[in-house]
């Protein structure tokens, strides 16, 4: 004996129907017939959020066997009204945001100009290398050779120079300081042996003649002399450095 089972066959839940519901299909079918805006300006002024928060707190539910008969109608007409009287914002598709900018330059400091500083003289460019390169005798002071001599210190040595704009050789400063004085000297080292008078190192005097061969200089006294050494220096004060010097005095 064959047995057939056959399931029962139960309908579908259907979703109970109640006049909140009714009032919310309403109300969503009214807003979607109001533009964007309308709805924002309708939120905005709380009168859609007051209306729509307030139902559940009426709502009975729906296992209740008694329902409470709710009029929508009054309240979805006051909802329409309040949406149709809120007040459109538009703006033009051209509309643009403009903001003034204050232009700003940028100035360049001026720089103060440096002092010019005052050009040294040459008598105090010379003194300056006087003192670098030896102490000027104490007997310099006095001695009218010595001290017309001691104006050209720093001059620098010019093979043939006559003259401190020039440059001098050896010869050329001696006849130069002397010619200051009124006394006229050959521009040759040679000549000077033959001139004057030869006088004894232990007799010689500041402002007498050194010569020695191819050189030719001016005594200053405690072993020291003037003179315009060689290329590449300048007149200055220092040691007698000539093994047999002779002196000769002018005058």
């Amino acid at each position: 004996m064959s047995m057939s089972s056959t399931r029962a066959r139960h309908r579908a839940p259907v979703r109970t129907s109640t006049p909140l519901t009714e009032f919310a299909r309403t109300a969503t079918a009214s807003i979607g017939q109001v533009s964007r805006r309308s709805a924002a300006v309708a939120a905005t002024s709380g009168v859609a959020i007051t209306l729509i928060g307030a139902g559940p707190a009426h709502a009975i539910s729906s296992d209740s066997p008694n329902l409470t008969g709710v009029d929508t109608t009054t309240v979805a007409e006051a909802a329409r009204a309040a949406l149709d009287s809120a007040p459109a914002v538009s703006s033009p598709q051209t509309a643009a945001w403009t903001t003034d900018v204050v232009a700003v330059a940028a100035v360049k400091p001026v720089a103060k100009a440096a002092k010019p500083k005052a050009a040294a003289s040459r008598s105090t460019a010379r003194a300056a290398v006087a003192e670098a390169s030896s102490p000027v005798p104490q007997s310099v002071a006095g001695n009218a050779v010595l001290e017309v001599a001691a104006r050209y210190v720093g001059v620098p040595y010019v093979s043939g120079g006559t003259s401190p704009d020039v440059g001098f050789d050896c010869s050329g400063f001696v006849s130069y300081v002397y010619g200051q004085l009124g006394v006229s000297l050959p521009h040759s080292s040679s000549a000077y042996p033959s001139i004057g008078t030869r006088v004894s190192a232990a007799d010689a005097q500041p402002g007498d003649i050194i010569w020695s061969p191819g050189h030719v200089a001016i005594y200053a006294g405690g072993g020291m002399q003037i003179d315009a050494p060689v290329p590449g220096k300048t007149i200055q004060f220092r040691g007698i450095w000539q093994s047999s010097p002779v002196f000769i005095r002018i005058g």
